[in-house]
């Protein structure tokens, strides 16, 4: 239900910062609590775990299309949308490294 996960990359910088982590959880899934803006890591097949914010909810929410902040990141206009069954969670915790 909980997990951690290190961020790697840039993608959602200045927000999530290389060597963040982050807590995420499927519990906001069994609800159907997903929103755009909410930023939750899934499995993409070819690229591994991502992490990358809500953009717009497809399909009466049964796939979302994710996007970096970065206008360089790998996302969903690249790929197109992530279903909701490939998502490991939300985030629900942010701890941004050391300065």
């Amino acid at each position: 239900m909980l997990r951690v996960f290190k961020v790697t990359g840039d993608s959602l910088y200045p927000a999530f910062r290389q060597g963040d982590f982050v807590l995420i959880s499927k519990i906001p899934f069994w609800f159907d609590r997903l929103s755009v803006g909410d930023v939750v890591v899934f499995n993409h097949p070819v690229y591994g775990q991502l992490i990358k914010q809500i953009e717009c909810l497809l399909d009466g929410g049964r796939a979302v299309f994710v996007i970096g902040l970065d206008e360089f990141s790998v996302d969903s206009r690249q790929f197109g949308p992530v279903a909701r069954e490939d998502l490991l969670g939300k985030v629900i915790w942010h701890i941004r490294q050391a300065e």
